[in-house]
């Protein structure tokens, strides 16, 4: 019996298992599976770790690397967890925005608005703030009277009327959201960064996905193949949004029908292309009105564009959609962007 007065250890915290998990040394280490990944991303979400836990937990991931079930586990706690959208609302094509842009201005909205002329519904998720110095999606798509929604019923208004609506991360899984914002203190990108991307709340068929590494590109076809996804298109985009760079190759990872395969999307411009002071909406607004000739921009945007479309519609090669893109661009409604 111990003797009166005298403190006694404290019970081991429940989320002690996973990290002891990732972190029990050379020899013992493993991964967690699909389940344990779900499980312990639940916790976190449902705020039942400590801080020094939750800290100790994302940095051991970031050091092992992700494996593809501990993604698909981390995404179906944050589906199981987050604010559920109404039965019936639905996309054609889910697509992520995370990091926003750096280098180039978002010339992929113009992509986006050639989608929704063809009526393609897209929806887009995304965070910003995270990291100084960016464009982010949210606010440019503000600058330029774009459907931005605030909750999942005016998602479905939006999406119905002009087949486009971004709703913002923390509208639908805040947990997730400030996890996301903690990149200040850690001073890295944590696994909730390529987590994100994978969400697709409204479990769209086709899905466009960017990676900064491109290593990462497997990883995330695995993971959504785990996740049961019909078709995914992932590649390196320019500062790691869903964006083709002309004066680059590219190689696009495509999952469709839980098959991997990959192409080559030749470069269009011999030169590389020199980064903008501050990425900006108004060179959008004057290529797309005929107000101005960007090389640059037109051809990111058509290459983006025909990406997505492949996505979408998984009969089209390369060429159809690149012809397809420029037709859309052709006939695309000046006044959409006034």
């Amino acid at each position: 019996m111990p003797k009166t007065g005298e403190q006694q250890p404290a019970p081991e915290h429940p989320f002690a298992a996973f990290i002891r998990i990732l972190g029990k040394g050379k020899t013992s280490t493993r991964s967690l599976d699909q389940s344990e990944a779900r499980q312990a991303f639940t916790m976190i979400l449902r705020g039942e770790t400590e801080p020094l836990q939750l800290g100790a937990f994302l940095m051991l991931l970031r050091v092992k690397e992700e494996t593809p079930g501990e993604l698909a586990g981390f995404v179906e706690a944050c589906r199981e967890n987050m604010l559920a959208p109404p039965p019936g609302l639905s996309a054609d094509l889910d697509w992520s925005s995370y990091a926003g842009k750096k280098h180039q201005h978002p010339w992929f909205i113009l992509a986006i608005l050639l989608l929704t002329q063809a009526e393609h519904r897209v929806f887009i998720h995304g965070a910003k703030g995270h990291t100084p110095g960016r464009l982010y999606t949210e606010d440019a798509m503000r600058q330029l009277n774009l459907p931005v929604a605030s909750n999942w019923n005016e998602v479905g208004i939006q999406l119905e009327k002009q087949y486009l609506s971004y709703l913002p991360l923390e509208a639908f899984c805040n947990p997730l959201e400030a996890l996301i914002q903690l990149r200040h203190l850690l001073g890295l990108r944590s696994p909730v960064n390529t987590l994100s991307r994978m969400l697709n709340p409204l479990r769209a068929t086709a899905s466009l996905q960017s990676i900064f590494h491109p290593a990462y590109a497997r990883l995330h076809l695995e993971a959504d193949r785990l996740l049961g996804q019909s078709r995914t298109i992932v590649f390196k985009g320019d500062s790691g949004e869903v964006e083709i760079k002309p004066h680059a190759d590219t190689t696009v990872h495509r999952l469709s029908a839980g098959e991997m395969d990959q192409f080559l999307l030749p470069r269009m411009l011999r030169d590389r292309a020199t980064s903008v002071e501050a990425p900006d909406v108004e060179p959008l607004r004057a290529l797309w009105q005929g107000k101005s000739n960007d090389p640059y921009g037109l051809n990111a945007s058509l290459a983006t564009t025909a990406s997505a479309l492949m996505v979408i519609r998984p009969e089209l090669d390369l060429q159809s959609a690149q012809k397809q893109a420029a037709r859309l661009w052709k006939n695309r409604d000046l006044a959409r962007l006034t």
